[in-house]
């Protein structure tokens, strides 16, 4: 049988994510010191963790509605206005998701026709511009700059908007660069798109992983813009629950609305269990938020100090829990960096061309991991770089 005949090209031409190549790699080998997969190594704090067991025992193992339970869409409505002073209805402005991943997805597929253009500044999270290509969008990439602290600037948004633009991905904070948009970056992004009919899709879900004492911002809080945004969050990196598979969208009714049908058709519901532990996440979790946010603070600083001292510019992050240091000055690639690195050193990194190609010459360096791990890990790749 000749499968190529039978696969979507659309799906066979798509490049499988950089960041999975180099994890199955180092699973493969024996004394990798892995700071590749942004997943904290954390546990599930121990009263989320009872929360899903009491779920079990309870014998609450239905389906839930289609939107997620009544009570967790009121508790995110509740815990979106406390944090940013945004009203979103549980009863049909917010829908409960399998991660934010499919939030994602479901927004792009809700809103992009063929031949419609999707803004994505990169580098950022690998999955925009293939579900953009699945959706029979065009991906328009603007590339942000290390000069610029990575932030998306309101005069190259301005530039690559045409009369087919219908969608911009708002990546902050940014993985992989670490990168934030502040309150005023985001008012002048909203100036320019203001008077057109340009969505935005706000990729919010490490906004609680922000650090210097700022705030994070979301751009559905500028005055005319929450009519226009879909914000997307979840659980997995605020509240170490990456397994639990859980996240939400915000938005207009009407857009809910049509994205729900993508879900019901798709999914059903997001998993009951893991919708209860999210309930008291929300409810409860606030010491062991905070307890984790100061540790990863604590990692950002030491990564960035190593990363330095190795002799890789690195600017200093101001979310998300990934540094992003310029490999430029070993001339390699950043593929080349990080296949020798790991084949030659037994450290796992992922190269900054895996989230586009103003990526390349970067690699990405995840500090969610132990302190020890980080500091042998950054020895190596210190020692490696000397040696070239």
């Amino acid at each position: 049988m000749d499968y190529s005949k039978i696969l979507n090209p659309k799906v066979k031409n798509m490049n499988a994510s950089g960041i999975r190549k180099f994890f199955d790699i180092a699973a493969t080998m024996d004394d990798v010191i892995s700071l590749s997969v942004g997943e904290p190594d954390f546990v599930t704090p121990k009263i989320i963790r009872d929360a899903g067991i009491k779920t079990l025992e309870a014998g609450i193992t239905k389906y839930t509605s289609n939107r997620g339970l009544e009570e967790l869409r009121d508790e995110i409505s509740r815990f979106i206005e406390k944090k940013y002073g945004i009203t979103y209805s549980g009863e049909d402005e917010i829908l409960v998701t399998v991660g934010g991943s499919e939030a994602i997805d479901m927004a792009i597929r809700a809103i992009v026709s063929p031949g419609d253009e999707v803004i994505i500044p990169q580098p950022s999270y690998v999955c925009y511009e293939p579900i953009t290509v699945f959706s029979s969008g065009v991906p328009v990439i603007i590339e942000t700059k290390a000069e610029d602290e990575f932030k998306l600037k309101a005069e190259d948004l301005k530039a690559a908007i045409t009369d087919k633009t219908k969608l911009l991905v708002l990546p902050f904070p940014c993985n992989p660069t670490g990168a934030i948009m502040e309150r005023k970056d985001l008012e002048e992004i909203a100036e320019v798109i203001k008077d057109t009919n340009i969505m935005v899709l706000s990729d919010e879900i490490y906004a609680e992983l922000t650090y210097n004492g700022i705030k994070h911002s979301s751009i559905a809080q500028i005055p005319g813009m929450k009519e226009r945004t879909i914000l997307i969050n979840g659980f997995s990196k605020t509240f170490a629950m990456t397994g639990w598979r859980m996240g939400y969208a915000c938005g207009p009714k009407e857009i809910i609305a049509e994205m729900m049908k993508i879900h019901q058709y798709a999914i059903m519901c997001a998993p009951t269990l893991s919708q209860n532990a999210a309930l008291t996440a929300l409810k409860e979790c606030t010491t062991e938020v905070d307890e984790m946010m100061a540790s990863y603070d604590k990692r950002r600083k030491i990564t960035v100090d190593l990363l330095n001292d190795a002799g890789l510019s690195c600017n200093m992050p101001k979310g998300a829990f990934y540094a992003f240091p310029s490999i430029k000055s070993t001339g390699l690639s950043s593929d080349e960096f990080c296949e020798r690195v790991l084949r030659e050193c037994h450290v796992a990194v992922i190269p900054g061309s895996s989230f586009g190609a103003g990526g390349e010459g970067f690699i990405r360096v995840c500090y969610c991991y132990d302190i020890e791990e980080i500091k042998e890990g950054v020895r190596r790749i210190k020692e490696f770089v000397q040696k070239l």
